[in-house]
Parts: C-alpha cells; sequence; structure tokens
C-alpha cells in the first residue's frame, strides 16, 4: 500500500508541475502568475478541490503521442470565496501553451456541467495560444462544446472571465458570452485574428497591444469590464467582485452585515446641483454618498464615461446602479452608453438585483456619427432592457430628464416601482431654450421677447411638479433624504411578484 501511495504522490508531484519549472519560471519572467498559483489567489485558503488532475489528450498525430502532461493544460476544480462556493478553470500557458484540446475542453466543461446542477457561478481564467493545431477538428469541437455550455448557463449562473494571457481566434467567444470579463495591462489581450493576419489582409500594421490589449478592450471597444496592473491586483478585486454577486437565478441579491445607518441623512446632496443648469457636477457623489459606506464597484469604468453602471449596497444588499455622468458629454445617452447600461440591467434582471437608477439626461447625443451608427435601435435596447426587467426598480430624478431619454431611463411608464424627484429636477420634452425656438419661432427676432418666453417655460415645464401632478413621480423629495427613502423603498420591494407573458424568449433589438 506504501508503495501505491508513493506512486500516488509522485504521480500528483509531477501534474502539479505542468510544463515544469523552468516554464514556470518563464511564466514569472513575463510578470504571471502560474494557473494553480492564480487559484490560490482566488479562492480561500485550502479549499480548492482539483478534478481531473491526471486527464491527458488523447492525439498521437505528429508525436504527440510521446508528449503526455497530466492535467493537459488546464487545472479544474470547485473551492470557496469568502466561504462561498465556486467552480473554475484556470488555463495553465506552461504546458503546450495553454492550447485546447478535446481532453482540455471536456474538462472545463465537466466543471460548467456540475456548477449548472448545484447552482454555482463559474470563473474561468483564460491564458492560452488558442486551439490545439495537432488535433485539428477535435480541437474546434471542443470550443462549440464550451460555447454551448457558456449559452446554456447565461442568465442561470453568473460567468466571470479572467483573462490573464493570450486569448486569440475562436477562444475569444467564450469569454465574449460570460458576463464580465477582466484584463490584465500589458500581458493580456484578445482579438479574432493576430496582428500578422490583419497585416496580410488589410496592411494595417498594428501591435498585440494596440489590437486586442487591456486598454483597447476597456476604453475602446467596451468588450472588457476592468483592467489590472498585475495578477494579483485582479486576483483580489475579483473576490471582492464575487461577493457582490448572487450565486444563481433562483436566489435572491447577497446580503452582509451593514453597520451604515439606514436613515442616516446626506446632507451634502443637498448643495452637489449647480444653479446654472448648464454647469456640470459629478454623479459618483451622490452614488457613494447613497450605497453602504461608500463601498461602489464600478464596471466598465473607462468606456462610455457618460453613464455609470455597478454595484453596490443597501441595507448590506446588492443593488444594481446606473447613473447618468453629467461630467461627460453632459449625460447624453449615446450609442456606447445605451447598449453599456443595458446589458447591465439585464444581468440584474437575470440575477434579482434590485436596480436604483440615478437621471441626470439631456437627451439622446444628436449627429449624424450617432444616427448612421444606429443609435435608434441601440437606445431601444436600453429602453427594452428597462422595460422587461421585473426586478425592483427605484429611479431619481436630479435634475435634467428631458425626451425619449426621460422614458428610458427607467421612468414610471416603464414600470418603474418608485420614482423620485429632487427640487432641481427638470422633466420635459426638451430644454427650456430648444423648447422656445421651436414654439416662437416667429418671435426669433426679438431676444428679448425670446427670454421671456424661455423663463415663462421653465417655470411651467423645467420642474418636478408636472410629473407629480400626473403620478409620474411618486414624491419630490429632499436630496439629503434620498439613502432614506431608497432603503424604505426597496424593504418593501422585497417580496414583489411580476412576470412577463410567455415567451419562448424575447427578440430584443440586437
Amino acid at each position: 500500500m506504501q508503495e501505491v501511495l508513493e506512486k500516488l504522490e509522485a504521480a500528483r508531484r509531477a501534474a502539479r508541475l505542468g510544463g515544469g519549472e523552468k516554464r514556470i519560471a518563464a511564466q514569472h519572467g513575463r510578470g504571471k502568475l502560474s494557473a494553480r498559483e492564480r487559484l490560490e489567489l482566488l479562492l480561500d485558503p485550502g479549499s480548492f478541490e482539483e478534478v481531473d488532475m491526471f486527464v491527458e489528450h488523447r492525439c498521437v498525430d505528429f508525436g504527440m503521442d510521446a508528449q503526455r502532461i497530466p492535467g493537459d493544460g488546464v487545472v479544474t476544480g470547485q473551492g470557496t470565496i469568502n466561504g462561498r462556493p465556486v467552480f473554475v478553470f484556470s488555463q495553465d500557458f506552461t504546458v503546450f501553451g495553454g492550447s485546447l484540446s478535446e481532453a482540455h475542453a471536456e474538462k472545463i466543461c465537466k466543471i460548467m456541467d456540475r456548477a449548472m446542477r448545484v447552482g454555482a457561478p463559474v470563473i474561468g481564467i483564460n491564458d492560452s495560444g488558442g486551439a490545439r493545431i495537432q488535433e485539428g477538428v477535435a480541437s474546434l469541437a471542443g470550443y462549440a462544446e464550451v460555447f454551448q455550455r457558456n449559452v446554456l448557463a447565461s442568465g442561470v449562473i453568473p460567468q466571470i472571465s479572467l483573462v490573464m494571457g493570450p486569448c486569440a481566434g475562436g477562444a475569444v467567444y467564450s469569454p465574449a458570452m460570460t458576463d464580465f470579463i477582466f484584463m490584465v495591462r500589458d500581458s493580456s489581450y484578445m482579438f479574432v485574428t493576430g496582428p500578422d493576419v490583419v497585416r496580410t489582409v488589410t496592411n494595417e500594421v498594428v501591435t498585440h497591444e494596440e489590437l486586442g490589449g487591456a486598454a483597447t478592450h476597456t476604453q475602446r471597444s467596451g468588450v472588457a469590464d476592468l483592467a489590472f496592473d498585475n495578477d494579483v491586483q485582479a486576483l483580489h478585486e475579483v473576490r471582492r467582485f464575487f461577493d457582490f454577486l448572487p450565486l444563481h437565478n433562483r436566489s435572491g441579491p447577497p446580503e452582509r452585515p451593514s453597520y451604515d445607518d439606514p436613515e442616516r441623512e446626506c446632507p451634502a446632496l443637498d448643495r452637489l446641483v449647480p444653479s446654472n443648469p448648464n454647469k456640470p457636477y459629478d454623479m459618483m457623489e451622490v452614488i457613494l454618498e447613497v450605497v453602504d459606506e461608500g463601498d461602489f464597484f464600478e464596471l466598465q469604468k473607462d468606456y462610455a464615461k457618460n453613464i455609470i453602471v455597478g454595484f453596490g449596497r443597501i441595507e448590506g444588499r446588492t443593488v444594481g446602479v446606473v447613473a447618468n455622468q453629467p461630467m461627460v458629454l453632459a449625460g447624453c445617452l449615446d450609442i456606447a452608453a445605451s447598449v453599456k447600461a443595458a446589458r447591465f440591467v439585464r444581468f440584474c434582471d437575470c440575477f434579482n438585483i434590485p436596480i436604483l437608477t440615478f437621471v441626470d439626461v439631456p437627451g439622446f447625443l444628436p449627429g449624424t456619427a450617432q444616427e448612421y451608427g444606429g443609435i435608434i435601435k441601440h437606445g431601444a435596447k436600453l429602453l427594452f432592457a428597462y422595460a422587461e426587467a421585473t426586478v425592483p426598480k427605484v429611479t431619481v430624478i436630479t435634475r435634467k430628464a428631458y425626451g425619449g431619454a426621460y422614458d428610458v431611463m427607467s421612468s414610471k411608464h416603464l414600470r418603474g416601482d418608485v420614482n423620485y424627484a429632487w427640487p432641481t429636477a427638470e422633466i420635459a420634452v426638451m430644454g427650456p431654450k430648444g423648447a422656445v425656438e421651436i414654439i416662437f419661432r416667429s418671435e426669433k427676432d426679438d431676444p428679448e421677447r425670446l427670454a421671456a418666453r424661455e423663463q415663462e417655460y421653465r417655470e411651467r415645464f423645467a420642474n418636478p411638479f408636472v410629473a407629480a401632478r400626473r403620478g409620474f413621480v411618486d414624491d419630490i423629495i429632499m436630496p439629503r433624504g434620498t439613502r432614506r427613502r431608497i432603503v424604505h423603498s426597496l424593504r418593501w420591494l422585497r417580496t414583489k411578484r411580476l412576470e412577463n407573458p410567455w415567451k419562448k424568449h424575447d427578440n430584443i433589438p440586437l
């Protein structure tokens, strides 16, 4: 028996070494952790239980039968993060460059199937050269098997992708179908076709970083949610982020003890909105004042900065926050902001997370670039997302809510449960100046008369009282009482029950 145990331990040591000490050292030399080191930092100490440690590839072509390494380039299993269960896979770049084989894919699929059966999130750490060329179509079939599980798991369990190295070709579509993507600066990249192919086909000369680095995908494409400076920071922040997420779509938002007084007033908010309606202010100040302990996890903060999305807590329970940002493009909705917010709203609705919306929006961004880019359809995505959402929805209009953008931003007409307005709110079809220039265009040559008309319009329509009289706003509240009113609203909304008509699935304007 002792001999058998020694053989087992030797086999385990060999599997833990992956591609060997030299390749692990090379990984460290690039500023990257090994696959197992990443899991040690991500999961609670001692909680990881590995699955399929001894699995090997079955390829015999191109001399592969002489190159068999236990684990076959991916470490899979389950563990806990802050005591909560999670299933994980971590691709090992030291083994065949982390390339995906048939056996490699089967390991990932097994973990995803288990996660679906028990109702726990999946976190995938991607660090791979792509499909294993020696296996041909078998490796492509493996990718498709993973893709199918990404689709079936969508909206059932949260899926998080950590791109911590190369992720190219068909490999990018698995992270793309997960709920959140995090990258590491200077060491991770994603693209469908690499720089060499791009140069051959289009004559463009571009580096890996320019084509698909962390900066590209967090600032320009919007593919990734956040980028971190190194592996350690990324894994630490994902642990923090994980605490905001429910385990599956049949559980409510997670709850943890909060020491922030739910009745706390926020006097600073009384002085936040400038008297000049054209002067910006930072909506992030509102969010940080309202959420518990000022703890807010912002997503996609470097992309479409005219809208803010992220997670906070109210009375210890997770809430999703969507807010226009007057500091950027005056808070206008454009294509990027609409898509960013729509996807976030839909995630919250999938997983029973209440949505808190702060509104200061003068409208949709005008211009040929927006119209040619399809702002009509992209803007409709956000409208659609809010309209179909059945989770509790609380909306606070801090200043401008003009035109169709007023409707889109979780208005009462899209089944908003509780809609508040600050006294500074202006709810109208458009701003006073634009409205007067249209209504009284015959008086455009008389500036004094036009100014008087503008003041008349402002007093009559650019305030929250008209909407309040019609019940479109439930109450006009003092800014300092915003947190308290939100707390009370979310309390009684905990038992909300609302169902959409039966359908196979909707047809959102993609």
